[in-house]
């Protein structure tokens, strides 16, 4: 019964947000602010195009669902409270996470990059078609933004609208420092532009294999802040299983704990990840 209850609880929440989530006809273009927090989040993740709504939508029926499946299994009004904010911020987290993938994954191939601009420069390519010839020659992982950069100039003929549309697309601090150097060699001229990809594509391997080493040491601080987070609130739900642990859970003094509980957890977890966070760069040119 309860899986037939769940199954119908989570139905109607797809049917609620699926005019939002997917809107009937033609994809709305992305707005022209992007300078709110959640629009960061979901460029950087590589979804420039959906709306800032969307995540929002999904986190609030996160937090229904596992409110709603923490209140059937324990029945304890405030682990159901603290379920529905953890769920929420579920969608946040994907993102993040996938922001930081997608970053981790660009961060070696933008020397390749450099080097395909310096050899279409060199043979007499005029810069437009240097980047439009990045569709086919980049990288599987970056083809896709630059395949819109090829349209966007076909379509336009305009290279600073299609570049910044391009910095959005990519929304990488690497990116922004080679579209600007494409853009400042275009308005200007000049012969300084092969040396100057030349010497960023340099810079940036060796930042890339520095930041990797000291990323992987300090992976285990990641992980044990991870660990130290899940295994209080896996022994808290284990115990609130037992009639008497929703006893206990359901009195104040239980209410305070958890409550209290909650907060050590999220504030030990952020020093830990501080800890051993590296300093992303800034896209100083967004």
């Amino acid at each position: 019964m309860i899986v037939v209850l769940g199954t119908m609880l989570a139905a109607g929440i797809l049917l609620v947000a699926a005019p939002a989530l997917w809107p009937r006809g033609a994809a709305r273009p992305a707005p022209a602010d992007r300078t709110g927090a959640v629009r960061r989040l979901l460029d950087g993740a590589g979804f420039a195009a959906v709306s800032t709504r969307t995540p929002v939508l999904l986190a609030l029926g996160f937090a229904v669902a596992g409110a709603c499946a923490t209140w059937l299994v324990m029945g304890v009004p405030v682990l159901v409270l603290i379920a529905g904010v953890a769920a929420a911020g579920a969608p946040f987290v994907w993102l993040n996470a996938r922001a930081k993938r997608l970053r981790r994954a660009r961060r070696a191939l933008w020397p390749d990059i450099c080097d395909l601009l310096i050899a279409s420069v060199r043979a007499g390519m005029g810069l437009p078609d240097a980047v439009s010839s990045l569709a086919g020659s980049a990288p599987t992982a970056l083809r896709g933004p630059f395949d819109a950069f090829a349209r966007d100039v076909a379509a336009s003929g305009h290279f600073d609208s299609a570049a910044a549309r391009l910095k959005t697309r990519l929304a990488d601090p690497v990116a922004d420092r080679i579209i600007e150097t494409l853009r400042m060699a275009r308005q200007v001229g000049g012969t300084e532009l092969v040396p100057v990809l030349r010497s960023l594509a340099s810079s940036v391997r060796a930042e890339a294999a520095l930041r990797a080493e000291v990323d992987s040491r300090q992976s285990w601080i990641r992980g044990a802040a991870v660990l130290g987070v899940i295994a209080p609130w896996v022994i808290v739900a284990l115990l609130a299983l037992r009639p008497e642990g929703v006893n206990a859970y359901s009195s104040p003094a239980g209410v305070a704990l958890i409550l209290g509980g909650a907060v050590v957890s999220v504030i030990a977890y952020r020093i830990m990840i501080r800890i051993g966070r590296l300093p992303e760069p800034r896209r100083w040119f967004a």
